[in-house]
C-alpha cells in the first residue's frame, strides 16, 4: 500500500470515528429527552419521554372536584399529547445539525423518511387458499388402492 492510499484510508478512517462519535452523542441526547406539559387549570401535569411515552403524572387531589371522570381523563390525555409534541419538537432540533441539508428531521422521527403517500399504506391482505383436505373417510389401511 502506498503512502498516499494510507493516508486516505487513515482519513476515512478518521471521519467513520468522527461520525460514530456524533451519532452516539444524539442518541444519548434522544434517549434523555423529557417534557413536561400542565393543563390550563394547573390540575393535571403529564410527563412523556423521548418516544413521547407517559412517564409521569401528577393530578391534584382538587382535580376530581371540578371535572367528571370523562372530562378528566380527556384532559389527562391532551396533556400528554401537548407534552409528546414539545418532546418531538426537541427531537428535531436534536437530530436536525446531523442530517443533510434536505432531510426532513421531523419525517425521519416518524419513521417515514422520503416515502411518499403511497408508500406509506399498508400492503393489501393477500387472500389466502384454504388447503384441500383429504378425506379418508372411505379407505382402510388394509386394503390397498
Amino acid at each position: 500500500m502506498t503512502a498516499d492510499h494510507r493516508a486516505q484510508v487513515e482519513d476515512l478512517l478518521a471521519e467513520y470515528r468522527r461520525s460514530r462519535d456524533q451519532l452516539a452523542s444524539v442518541h444519548h441526547r434522544l434517549a434523555s429527552l423529557s417534557e413536561s406539559a400542565t393543563s390550563p387549570d394547573g390540575l393535571v401535569t403529564a410527563t412523556v419521554g423521548p418516544s413521547g411515552t407517559l412517564t409521569g403524572l401528577t393530578i391534584a387531589d382538587a382535580a376530581s372536584r371540578p371535572h367528571r371522570p370523562a372530562d378528566l381523563a380527556a384532559m389527562i390525555a391532551a396533556t400528554t399529547a401537548a407534552a409528546a409534541d414539545r418532546v418531538a419538537k426537541l427531537a428535531t432540533e436534536v437530530v436536525a445539525p446531523v442530517l443533510p441539508a434536505d432531510a426532513d428531521p421531523d419525517a425521519l422521527l416518524r419513521g417515514t423518511a422520503d416515502l411518499i403517500p403511497a408508500e406509506l399504506e399498508p400492503p393489501a391482505p393477500v387472500a389466502r387458499v384454504a388447503p384441500v383436505e383429504e378425506s379418508f373417510e372411505d379407505r382402510s389401511w388394509l386394503e390397498k388402492r
